[in-house]
């Protein structure tokens, strides 16, 4: 048996409130460094187009970012379970985001602040495989789906405060580059925050158990493999925001400043779903995740309205499907994988569904403009395609979530 983390006589409770802390203090740490990354997100477009780039790098320059930081973590996962080193990405990758975010106020051409954009997506890409497994060993003793629920919702939130801030800054006389500065303020704070955390708990992985050599090579299992494809198809048939926000504006008459304000909307929807369906995920299983994966499909078709009240309903049964995906799929990472494999199991699910998600916006906008019914189409027959595995997942005995194990235990 492995040395538990600043335990006396392997105290369960002292074990669970260092758990609860670990994650509530990592939950604020996202909350920060989404208030950073969001709100520069939200302007990238129209500030790269100030320094001269052309639509079409800004799309690129979208795809390729939001590709690039999910790719990379299939690398940064295996380091992390060969080194058994999770601090160190994790510190480096919240340092990169302090260093990217305020940079872009310095760039002087639209090369420099691509560069800097695709900084900060690595910066994710590094740290967030270590991020996720140490999510996961916290959530042992304190619920997967509660875990994964309450750093999706506090990221919402910051996903919801980082464009308000852009938003007030120009609208008390700033600009782009001076909103940037004032990010340097969370992005700090998150970096300040995660060295707190690492003092709290510095060796993640023993609150689930020690890595004998041996471990580390044991090979992830195949039901996690089919798992992959569901999310795959998941990710593919997500229409992405960009792409709904220019239909708003096309047909659905919303004006440029009501953008964030719909995105916000999403961003709500997000955060309360995932703290709903991650408990859920903890004392019933899959199966609201299933059901939400055939309803929410079916609403596709409010997202492409011309009623801006229809695109509202629309918009937040899309923050539902985040939510589900965002604290349930994680969470389901953690239950059918070997602890001493789950940075490489992490990296693996965020590096196909990203990709998956690329390639599927891609499909996308080249469908917007040919045929929105055939987008339509296309998004709805992808998410519905994955029920069939997901039924599969749910029914097989070797996952089970947390609730579901404590009742077990009890009645033992």
């Amino acid at each position: 048996m492995g040395r538990r983390v600043g335990f006396s006589n392997g105290s369960s409770k002292r074990k669970r409130s260092i758990a609860v802390l670990f994650v509530v203090l990592m939950g604020v740490v996202g909350l920060l460094s989404d208030v950073a990354t969001e709100g520069t997100r939200c302007v990238t477009g129209p500030f790269l187009g100030l320094l001269g780039a052309s639509a079409i790098i800004v799309s690129l320059v979208a795809g390729l970012s939001e590709l690039v930081g999910y790719s990379l973590r299939i690398v940064f996962g295996w380091l992390v379970d060969r080194t058994g080193n999770y601090w160190a990405p994790v510190i480096i990758g919240y340092a990169i985001n302090l260093v990217a975010v305020p940079a872009l106020a310095l760039a002087g051409d639209w090369f420099a602040a691509v560069t800097l954009i695709m900084l900060e997506r690595m910066g994710r890409a590094i740290r967030g495989p270590a991020r996720d497994a140490m999510l996961s060993y916290a959530s042992k003793d304190v619920g997967r789906g509660w875990t994964f629920g309450v750093q999706e919702a506090l990221s919402s939130v910051g996903g919801m405060i980082g464009p308000a801030i852009l938003v007030a800054v120009m609208a008390l006389g700033g600009d782009y580059r001076l909103g940037f500065e004032v990010l340097l303020v969370p992005a700090l704070l998150a970096l300040v925050l995660a060295i707190h955390a690492w003092q709290v708990n510095p060796r993640p992985r023993e609150l689930e158990g020690s890595c004998p050599p041996a471990e580390r090579k044991r090979p992830l299992p195949r039901l996690f493999w089919a798992y992959i494809l569901a999310g795959a198809l998941i990710a593919a048939g997500y229409a992405d925001f960009p792409l709904i926000a220019l239909h708003m504006g096309t047909f659905a008459g919303v004006s440029d400043g009501w953008i964030p304000v719909m995105y916000a909307i999403v961003m709500a929807s997000d955060g309360l779903s995932a703290l709903v369906f991650g408990r859920t995920y903890d004392h019933i299983g899959l199966l609201p995740l299933v059901v939400m994966s055939a309803v929410v499909p079916l609403f596709v078709p409010l997202l492409f309205s011309s009623d801006i009240a229809i695109v509202i309903v629309g918009l937040l049964l899309y923050g539902v499907g985040f939510g589900a995906q965002e604290s349930v799929m994680r969470a389901v990472v953690a239950d059918m994988t070997p602890h001493c494999r789950r940075g490489s199991a992490f990296g693996t699910y965020n590096a196909v569904f990203g990709a998956s998600w690329f390639l599927g916006s891609l499909t996308m906008g080249v469908l917007y403009d040919l045929s929105i019914v055939a987008l339509m189409f296309f998004s709805m027959a992808l998410q519905l395609a994955a029920i069939p595995v997901l039924v599969h997942v749910m029914r097989d005995r070797a996952l089970v979530p947390y609730g579901r194990k404590k009742e077990a235990e009890a009645d033992g």
